[in-house]
């Protein structure tokens, strides 16, 4: 067999997940890790062709090898986020215009009476509507195609995209189907109809979240379109990208529905997590900490916990996604004193430029990351993305100021201090999805990951009193190597709303097999692909819902004792009262393949020593190499071990040890 055919033969799949600071790639070559992390840039595709050429060079890969490309982008969150989505019309029902900024009676801070909702992605003079009604029992008054072409001419050559969402459209959407259609004949822009999004009740919940799809689908289609082009330079297969609900979509399916790669870097950090959740443990924290944020989520069997009330920079999004709880904590947040004298960190960020003082890239605030290279957890030899070496003594001299500036006495006290807050934050999120929803988070392991997750995770641990922390392999690239572990995965959903003890089986089971033929027309392999059905019940007069699995052919008293069972879970009781079937819902699951990583150490891990300060003082801290630590042989703390592209910090009292996947294993010990 010459060169050729051998590489011929090879398995090189690729993992690119952009984040705030860094971009992350995970190339994996019969079994062998190869990563990269490089600096996110403005236009996020150069970025992504970047970190390609430098995985691939490390691990001697032409491009035109790689089998498979798999990306998760921030590009439709950030355009959310930052205000920078497309101009945008908002076309609904006569006399509902005002209700996408009326929203909900709640407001962001309840004893804040100053407090201010986000102003609605479409203003008010983007708002246009048309005569035309429909009730929960059929259409009362059909939509004027006249009309609706008229709204055309006034948008035409002003607006970027087009939502449409009238009034009860989720039950009857003909007159919203219509108008849709007459829009894409008259305009050369997407149209995003609520039908088609989110077809379910609560008009404003559904307007927002097809707004939103319309906002950000002209980025996110531009940006795949750069994408593309640098990809096919460097001879990639077509991309396929990680939407919010933790599954895998081709380029076209994911330009049709933009709104579903919101939440894609976070939901691809989540599913790789999963892969590695062990069977002793009730499920997992996962705890994976940026450069810019830090991201908190469950799993449990495996499967990551999903939502469909979610919110993005307070506006409301109701298609399935990951549930991850987000704070403005990482390793580029910025510590400053407040008015009152406190110690504050983050949510602001130095980002990859100037980035924290310690880049040496003019950087001249504190962050975490400064506080950490004074604390002795990373060193001044420590090098981060593109080879980046850190300079300790503008870390120092930053962290003098702010010793100054807090009246603290050392400079120690300060990246201390710093330290703290952070984790305190940190720790406030994890409670967030565990304590805050029933869930007792000692009962779990805390898999950490990001940049900076494994250097926090323990010290978190000991406060929420977690007694196992797992880091995985590549563990600093984790989102970009869980894209690879990732199944695809199509949800649809509809609105069906009747009592259970008066629901027509048939009629239910005719909704549930319509949906299953959408999500399965999109799938890539429908043949191969698996169907799960949800039924979201609550009791009569309830506002909210549960979701409980639902039996082909559809059997209300089933559904009924699961909705029972899941409520005294959730809520700790269950009612004596009638339940109400509200929606529908069918995901299509093709598994995917996850890379089988090799984990075959060799030579003498450690790497020397070097000072580090713990809650008890300075240790003279052994360094090892996180790559080279043999399986099942135990390291006791204090200890550091340096990888790639993340520094795992283990404190004294616990001990780690590495199993035969290459995942590091910490626990705690007796006090």
């Amino acid at each position: 067999m010459d060169a050729a055919d051998a590489a011929d033969d090879r398995d090189a799949r690729l993992g690119v997940d952009v984040g705030g600071t860094f971009t992350d790639v995970a190339l994996v070559v019969d079994g062998e890790l190869t990563t990269a992390k490089v600096p996110t840039t403005d236009d996020q595709s150069r970025g992504v062709v970047a970190g390609i050429e430098a995985a691939c060079d490390a691990a001697g890969v032409d491009p035109g090898e790689v089998a498979g490309f798999r990306h998760a982008t921030t590009a439709a969150v950030n355009a959310v986020l930052e205000g920078a989505g497309a101009e945008t019309a908002l076309v609904t029902t006569e006399g509902f215009a005002d209700a996408v900024e009326i929203g909900r009676q709640d407001r962001p801070a309840l004893y804040d009476l100053s407090a201010g909702k986000s102003a609605p992605l479409v203003p008010a003079e983007r708002r246009f509507e048309v005569d035309e009604r429909a009730t929960t029992q059929g259409i009362e008054r059909p939509v004027d195609p006249e009309e609706v072409r008229g709204v055309a001419d006034a948008l035409d050559g002003d607006y970027e995209s087009v939502a449409v969402a009238f009034l009860h459209a989720y039950a009857h959407p003909d007159n919203e189907r219509r108008a849709a259609e007459i829009l894409r004949e008259e305009l050369d822009v997407p149209v995003s109809a609520s039908h088609e999004v989110l077809a379910e009740f609560r008009e404003y919940e559904r307007t927002a979240t097809t707004v939103a799809d319309a906002y950000v689908t002209p980025v996110v289609d531009d940006y795949l379109a750069r994408l593309d082009e640098g990809a096919a330079g460097l001879g990639l297969p077509p991309v396929r990208v990680m939407g919010s609900n933790g599954g895998i979509a081709d380029a076209e399916t994911v330009r049709e529905r933009a709104v579903t790669t919101l939440l894609s870097g976070p939901a691809a950090g989540v599913v790789g997590a999963g892969r590695f959740e062990r069977e002793e443990d009730a499920g997992l924290v996962t705890f994976d900490m940026g450069g810019t944020s830090s991201d908190v989520s469950l799993v449990r069997d495996g499967r990551a916990e999903r939502t469909t009330d979610a919110e993005i920079g307070g506006h409301p999004v109701g298609v399935p996604m990951v549930d991850v709880h987000t704070v403005g904590a990482g390793g580029g947040s910025i510590a400053r004193v407040d008015e009152g004298g406190a110690l504050r960190v983050g949510p602001e960020s130095a980002g990859a430029e100037p980035g924290p003082a310690c880049y040496g890239k003019g950087g001249d605030e504190p962050t975490v990351t400064d506080a950490a290279v004074v604390l002795g957890y990373l060193g001044a030899d420590t090098t981060l993305g593109e080879g980046l070496a850190l300079d300790a003594d503008r870390a120092e001299a930053v962290m003098e100021d702010l010793a100054d500036e807090a009246g603290l006495d050392t400079v120690i006290d300060a990246a201390q201090g710093v330290y703290r807050v952070a984790n305190a934050t940190m720790a406030r999120a994890i409670r967030g999805v565990t304590v805050e929803r029933g869930h007792d988070p000692r009962e779990f392991a805390l898999a950490a990951f990001g940049g900076a997750g494994p250097m926090h995770a323990a010290t978190l641990a000991d406060r929420l009193g977690i007694e196992t922390v797992l880091v995985p392999p590549g563990n600093g690239v984790l989102s970009a190597l869980g894209l690879l572990a990732a199944d695809e995965r199509h949800d649809a959903t509809r609105t069906y709303r009747t009592g259970l003890a008066d629901a027509d089986p048939e009629a239910v089971e005719s909704v549930f097999e319509g949906l299953a033929a959408d999500a399965l027309g999109d799938a890539s392999e429908p043949e191969a692909a698996t169907v799960e059905r949800e039924a979201e019940c609550r009791y009569a007069g309830q506002s909210f819902e549960l979701a409980v699995d639902a039996p082909a052919p559809f059997d209300a008293a089933t559904v009924r004792e699961r909705f029972h069972d899941a409520h005294e879970r959730a809520r700790g009781y269950r009612m004596d009262e009638p339940v109400d079937l509200v929606t529908c819902r069918v995901t299509a699951t093709v598994p995917g393949d996850p890379p089988d990583l090799a984990y075959d150490p060799g030579g003498d891990p450690l790497l020397g020593k070097r000072d580090a300060f713990f809650e008890s003082g300075f240790y003279r801290a052994p360094v090892y190499d996180r790559a080279r630590v043999p399986v099942d042989v135990p390291v006791e703390g204090p200890a550091i071990f340096a990888g790639g592209e993340s520094t795992v910090v283990l404190p004294p009292q616990w001990t780690a040890r590495a199993d035969d996947r290459g995942t590091l294993v910490l626990e705690a010990g007796e006090e």
